[in-house]
């Protein structure tokens, strides 16, 4: 491994080679069921795929694609894909019915309104998952219970509210202590927790959550193959990795041996697969740190996603709240005509990462190691639209 120090960041470069096979859940076809169940919610449209043609030009790069969930199900972000779909298997699995069978229709029609209602959900989120959650329990009619970490803004905790049924109360606990705060309670009230990280004895449904977010990467192939265009290099954010970790995985499981250069961009506070990617195993970050990247704060990476992130990414990249912030003005900035992204800090992160790397002289090298060059078509992922 090779590890750069430069400004206020930290860059570390892996082997990047496949160790072990991609688990079938997060291949190309583990995301056909949850995109069938995504297609038949209420305002189900294809986020878009958008061309920064300018500035690729300013970078000297071939092309630069954004895949844009800020607009996804008008929830301002992504994750109502893991959340949802999460959650139409898990009543599925209550109601004995098969989930390649069975509709949304069937599930929010009068024959299961009673049962469906009596069911409560638990998580612990920072923000867009608990919306996520909270609007999928009014789709279905059931119950939600959120809990937040301490620093975590009473506007985002309106905002789930509004999304759906949730009742949402801001812990003084860091995240992951809230996370297992909202276990306690699972076990403690009879509710189910729904959370987007895994540890032994608790793998399937986050593998559900995995899979829903594998939805944006199945529409971000199919309109880059409809273009005739392959990326070469995919920048993708990790708070724990489930997110990062799907998306990738697809990724590498539909281009095969062309598979593009992964790297994973987090907030240097809050790093913690940069730091097990450094000492090879899971290591979490403690304490209750802050950043303006609400969605990334998160200590411990994701259990059954960590060999993807391990195996199968070149880069890591750890960095400060500039390059969240940078990332965003870019954005919407819509340099020369390009179209303006809305983006919030966490969705910004990754283009504010690689836009250091490109411009700045003193990231020379990490660009070269990185093989960025005139021929790179890099994607990124708009995870969020503005927060606060």
């Amino acid at each position: 491994m090779k590890e750069w120090s430069v400004e206020e960041f930290n860059i570390l470069q892996s082997p990047g080679s496949l160790q072990s096979e991609i688990p079938e859940a997060f291949t190309e076809a583990g995301a056909y069921s949850p995109g069938r169940f995504h297609k038949q919610i209420d305002g189900y449209e294809k986020t878009p795929l958008v061309s920064l043609g300018h500035l690729a030009e300013q970078w000297g790069v071939k092309a630069v694609y954004v895949k844009d969930e800020s607009g996804r199900f008008s929830l301002n972000a992504f994750k109502g894909l893991g959340g949802s779909y999460a959650m139409f298997r898990i009543i599925c699995e209550i109601l004995d019915l098969d989930p390649e069978k069975t509709s949304l229709k069937d599930l929010t029609g009068d024959r299961y309104k009673k049962r469906i209602s009596d069911i409560d959900f638990v998580t612990c989120t920072d923000g867009n998952h608990g919306r996520g959650v909270s609007w999928a329990a009014g789709i279905f009619g059931c119950k939600a219970h959120i809990y937040m970490p301490c620093g975590s803004r009473e506007v985002r905790a309106e905002a789930i509210r509004n999304a759906g049924p949730a009742e949402v109360e801001i812990t003084d606990l860091s995240y992951d202590d809230t996370v297992r705060y909202a276990r306690e309670m699972s076990e403690k009230k009879g509710w189910i927790l729904i959370q987007d990280t895994s540890w032994d004895g608790y793998e399937k449904i986050p593998a559900w959550i995995i899979q829903g977010y594998m939805t944006m990467a199945s529409e971000a192939a199919e309109d880059l193959d409809a273009l005739g265009v392959q990326p070469t290099h995919i920048f993708l954010q990790a708070g724990v990795g489930s997110m990062a970790g799907g998306v990738l995985a697809y990724f590498v499981d539909h281009y095969k041996n062309k598979k593009p250069v992964a790297a994973i961009v987090e907030p240097v506070v809050a790093d913690c697969v940069y730091q097990s990617a450094k000492a090879g195993e899971i290591r979490s970050v403690e304490g209750a740190p802050t950043t303006v990247m609400e969605g990334l704060n998160c200590g411990t990476p994701c259990k059954i996603i960590w060999p993807i992130l391990r195996d199968l990414a070149e880069f890591y990249i750890s960095g400060p709240d500039e390059m969240a912030i940078e990332g965003k003005k870019t954005y919407a900035a819509g340099l020369a005509g390009d179209t303006k992204v809305n983006s919030g800090e966490s969705g910004s992160s990754t283009l504010g990462a690689a836009q250091r790397i490109i411009t700045v002289a003193s990231f020379t090298e990490v660009k070269q190691a990185m093989r960025i060059d005139e021929n790179s078509v890099l994607l990124f992922f708009n995870t969020e639209g503005n927060t606060d």
